[in-house]
């Protein structure tokens, strides 16, 4: 554009791009992304300490009370929505689940603490007790186990490793006359039965579940027709030393039968463990976590016929038969670890981790997402540019565009300030470009204002040619 011979420039200088995104939709962005890294990494974590663990639990036969109670215990973990999950494995008895056990094929099994016990073994809880009950017909009594050596007995019991147990506390040798005189009960025979005359049994031997016995009523009937004496075991104390696995037992009055009174006093016998066992590499937290779910749902393990009625703390002695496992002696001497003591030292790894992800993170965001506000003396580059073109300004109206391009910069400045686009370094610098330029211009218009004036003072009178007459003087040829 032309004016009165002076040409202004017509290229603009070069301006910061227009910003489309503001700091608000900047910082909700990150937010947003923020809150799904935050879900990620708690999803993660979960997953991580509620991973699915499954436990293989050995068993003998599917109607045992050892698969019965495994399979109590799978349905309980399963209904407690619990991390661990149980596999039941049969077998043909419970002698081989115990070497399934021992071949480390499975990470549960139950034994009785006259088996041959896998020297990896770890107790997790007492799960029953089997009482020895020494009957015998009539008012009869037994002084000694010596003597009942000499007599015809019978083993009431459910398998045959019981025959062999009575076997080792009579101190008697396999294929002796005196074995051959112990013989395991023909199954579903009564204590009638076994004590008529045509039996020829001396005595009985019954190993049986301690809450079975409790509500066995066949006692108390056989009892009240004078069937039966209950005798003591007076070496129950001997056997219990010398036996590790045996325990001596007291029979309180009335266990058996309250009417006639079974046993009439206390009296002393031995009785058995059934333990539930698992690995001794099982980490501290699942053997604590699955002795937690055993202990607080006692009621709901119990099986109908009265197995595991009445489950009880491992022994967590140093003597012990078989040693507690270190995560279930935790829980039974209270000294499991919070979630807190469990996992402080992962959480401090995490946290870490989590604020170098954090830094990085934030590092993309605002790369990707956030326009970096541009510095405010980075526009006195263009504000200076204007001071430079003032010289050539040679009217008032080229001065005024140049007014309001400087304007157009100092309103832009004031917006990009308040929404963050422009940053506050470099102000002063700023001030003083956009202050002296302004002055500048000022100057200039009074300059061109005052030469304006005297331009018009010594432009001389125009003369007015609109009244003269031209006359024309014609001459003679």
């Amino acid at each position: 554009m032309s004016i009165e011979g002076s040409t202004l420039p017509t290229e603009q200088p070069p301006r910061r791009p227009k910003v489309i995104k503001t700091n608000q939709q900047q910082v909700l962005l990150y937010v947003v992304l923020t809150l799904l890294l935050s879900l990620a990494t708690v999803w993660a974590g979960r997953t991580l300490v509620h991973s699915s663990e499954t436990l293989t639990f050995a068993v003998g036969a599917p109607n045992s009370d050892e698969a019965l109670f495994a399979a109590k215990l799978a349905t309980v973990l399963k209904n407690n929505a619990s991390r661990f999950r149980i596999k039941v494995v049969n077998n043909p008895d419970n002698t081989k689940a115990l070497a399934q056990f021992d071949r480390r094929q499975a990470d549960l099994a139950i034994l009785r603490t006259d088996a041959k016990v896998p020297p990896r073994a770890r107790t997790v809880a007492i799960l029953e007790h089997d009482l020895v009950l020494l009957l015998v017909p009539g008012n009869k009594k037994i002084k000694s186990l010596a003597e009942l050596k000499k007599k015809k007995v019978a083993v009431v019991a459910e398998n045959e490793s019981s025959l062999a147990f009575v076997h080792s506390i009579l101190d008697v040798p396999d294929g002796s006359e005196a074995a051959a005189r112990i013989q395991m009960a023909p199954q579903g025979a009564t204590l009638d039965k076994l004590f008529a005359p045509a039996s020829g049994f001396g005595a009985v031997i019954a190993v049986v579940h301690g809450s079975r016995a409790v509500r066995d009523k066949a006692y108390e009937q056989v009892a009240r027709r004078g069937g039966f004496t209950l005798n003591a075991i007076d070496e129950a104390k001997a056997l219990a030393r010398k036996f590790p696995g045996i325990s001596a037992e007291t029979l309180t009055a009335g266990t058996l039968s309250a009417s006639p009174e079974i046993p009439d006093d206390d009296l002393d016998t031995i009785g058995l463990e059934w333990l539930l066992v698992t690995q001794s590499r099982m980490s501290v937290s699942t053997a604590g976590d699955l002795a937690r779910i055993v202990y607080e749902n006692k009621s709901a393990l119990g099986l109908d016929g009265g197995f595991a009625t009445r489950i009880e703390p491992a022994s967590v002695e140093k003597d012990a038969y078989v040693m507690a496992h270190q995560g279930a002696a935790d829980y039974i001497n209270d000294d499991t670890k919070s979630f807190m003591d469990k996992y402080s030292d992962l959480m401090y790894l995490g946290a870490a981790a989590l604020s170098v992800i954090g830094s990085i993170f934030a590092a993309i965001y605002a790369k990707i997402t956030r326009i970096a506000p541009e510095k405010a003396s980075e526009l006195s580059t263009a504000i200076l540019d204007i001071g430079e073109r003032i010289e050539h300004a040679h009217s008032l109206d080229q001065l005024e565009c140049l007014q309001d391009e400087l304007e157009g910069i100092l309103r832009g400045a004031v917006i990009g300030l308040r929404d963050g686009t422009i940053s506050t370094d470099g102000l002063d610098t700023f001030k003083l470009g956009y202050e002296f330029v302004r002055d500048d211009i000022g100057m200039r218009r009074d300059y061109l204002k005052r030469h304006a004036g005297e331009a018009e003072k010594t432009v001389p009178p125009q003369h007015d040619d609109s009244n003269v007459v031209v006359v024309k003087t014609a001459q003679s040829a």
